[in-house]
């Protein structure tokens, strides 16, 4: 079977490696010319852990290949994915189509013989039905399927996700596509993986679905986060109280300063849209976006209030910048919003990320990027933890409280446990496991 892959980004670049590791020749078509070159030189546009070493061993067995005609790469598919971006369109808040209808424009140009084509990019109901609406208009008498299948990847996790799936939704009413897509998938079929197939409109609200749910689910437990804060309550207990109740699940249940990245802010608000425009309101994803969004600019007033209530002149390091560990995604991450209220409220920011610099340094200025996190914290009036990678979970204690000029850690991720930051003398917050300025 012989597949291509239009786009080269997370979700193309990671399944299109995936499907090669599984057997299946695989082209992946992109129209940057310097992605490709870089892809075909081993250098990954994204920082996915594994993928570089996937992607490789791929290449040299003859079986992942890139290239920037997408005639050549679509011509001999049996299977064609489109795996373009869909962001938020500017104005209306709702997905921008754009570059999955040009695509499939030219994928019908392109196409040869029986073809199944696959949205992979995540789409609003009813998107198959005008992308096959495209195809059709331009190929009459091709033969054809469009079919949805959409990605629950986990940035950081991606492969693995791929690779031992919960579960893979197909979108048809078409037996032909149905066959080819089993066969596609048969490696996950022998080890029992879920395979739901579906019609297509319910493929693309399941997507939607499971994405404002995971964010419904995370925002909940940020606003009982709050609430233990006023209580008294310790809400890493709460969430493993509930979370046991297997109706409920532990999953998700992390408090932090707001959910980001490429799926959940869009995806939200996307689905939003889509149900005003159809006269179904949903109310409680409404209110999830406005949720999400104001805690994210009220985390800088944290690390304030924990300054004493003021932050001018003073130096905070930001441990962490990406929305989560494990990728260098900059899109929707609480940074975005903490630095510069911070830079606005006078402070003297240094930052260091793993991964994510090179991102950040393209959407955050007026401040000082730093090759370490001691090097951040060095003489410092606070350290604040942003994103929770590893590497700041075994940060040696006493050496932060000697490098920091005064002893204030605002944890955002509660990567600590508040006794023994009070044990090594720290002036400790955290997210509902007690009030701002100690446990």
């Amino acid at each position: 079977m012989h597949v291509a892959m239009i786009g080269t980004g997370y979700v193309g670049l990671v399944s299109g490696a995936c499907f090669s590791e599984f057997g299946t020749d695989v082209i992946c078509v992109d129209k940057d010319v310097s992605k490709i070159e870089r892809l075909e030189q081993g250098i990954m546009p994204i920082y996915e852990p594994g993928l570089d070493v996937l992607v490789e061993n791929n290449v040299k067995s003859g079986r992942l290949h890139f290239t920037t005609d997408l005639k050549k790469g679509v011509k001999d598919a049996d299977v064609v994915f489109i795996a373009v971006g869909t962001p938020t369109r500017r104005g209306d808040g709702h997905a921008d189509l754009s570059y999955v209808y040009a695509a499939a424009e030219e994928i019908a140009e392109a196409m040869d013989g029986f073809t199944v084509i696959v949205t992979k990019s995540t789409v609003p109901v009813g998107t198959g039905r005008e992308v096959e609406r495209i195809i059709r208009e331009k190929r009459p008498d091709a033969e054809f399927a469009v079919v949805s299948n959409p990605e629950f990847l986990r940035e950081g996790s991606a492969i693995g996700d791929f690779m031992r799936p919960d579960r893979v939704v197909i979108g048809t009413s078409n037996e032909r596509a149905r066959t080819v897509m089993s066969d596609l998938y048969r490696p996950l079929y022998l080890i029992e993986t879920p395979i739901v197939f579906t019609t297509r409109e319910t493929s693309e609200m399941i997507k939607y679905a499971a994405n404002t749910f995971l964010a419904a689910k995370i925002t909940f437990i940020n606003e009982i986060a709050d609430l233990c804060e006023k209580v008294g309550a310790d809400v890493h207990d709460v969430a493993r109280g509930i979370g046991l109740d297997g109706r409920i699940g532990k999953k998700f249940l992390h408090p932090g300063p707001g959910y980001g990245g490429s799926c959940f802010p869009k995806d939200t608000l996307a689905l939003v849209r889509t149900a005003q425009e159809h006269n179904s309101p949903l109310r409680i994803i409404e209110t999830v976006v406005a949720v999400n969004n104001d805690r994210k600019k009220a985390m800088a007033d944290r690390v304030i209030a924990a300054c004493g209530g003021s932050v001018a002149g003073k130096t905070v390091g930001i441990l962490g910048l990406a929305f989560k560990p494990n990728t260098d995604d900059m899109r929707d991450s609480p940074s975005l919003d903490v630095v510069p209220a911070l830079i606005a409220a006078g402070a003297n920011v240094r930052a260091y990320d793993p991964e994510a610099m090179e991102e950040a340094a393209k959407l955050l200025e007026g401040l000082t990027y730093c090759e370490t996190a001691f090097e951040t914290i060095e003489g410092a009036d606070a350290m604040v933890v942003l994103t929770e990678w590893n590497e700041f979970r075994g940060l040696n204690l006493k050496r932060v409280k000697a490098a920091l000029k005064s002893p204030v850690v605002v944890d955002l991720r509660n990567v600590y446990e508040p006794r023994e930051m009070k044990e090594h003398g720290f002036e400790y917050s955290c997210v509902g496991r007690g009030t701002i300025g100690g446990n």
